[in-house]
């Protein structure tokens, strides 16, 4: 599987982005993005099943973020509103074969594959 995210970019606090993540190869049944900022640990932030549609978001993100899927495309979106400056970071997409858990989704031990990541930066 691999996987191509895009979408990052610079923009001013309060303003919006929306990642693509385009997965090619075998269809992975969760997928997530974690973010990550040089000299820390990769976080969760969002994830989302095939199976049922269910969502995940992290706690930063609830109200602000919203995962979605085209499982046609076998692609995966995070849209962000209200961005602040301390979502600065790369941001990666990341795929599971099987259907995580909610105890699962947040651990980046659990996904399979990963893509490069795609930077995004919010100026106050």
């Amino acid at each position: 599987v691999q996987l191509q995210a895009s979408g990052g970019g610079l923009v001013q606090s309060g303003n919006s982005l929306r990642l693509s993540c385009a997965a090619s190869g075998r269809t992975s049944n969760t997928m997530g993005w974690f973010r990550q900022v040089s000299g820390k640990e990769r976080e969760f932030v969002a994830a989302i099943r095939r199976g049922d549609g269910r969502t995940y978001l992290a706690d930063f993100a609830k109200g602000r973020f919203t995962i979605s899927r085209d499982n046609a495309k076998n692609a995966v979106y995070l849209q962000m509103n209200s961005l602040k400056p301390e979502d600065t970071a790369v941001y990666h997409c990341a795929a599971a074969a099987g259907n995580l858990i909610a105890s699962a989704v947040h651990n980046d031990l659990y996904y399979d594959y990963w893509g490069q990541g795609t930077l995004v930066t919010v100026s106050s």
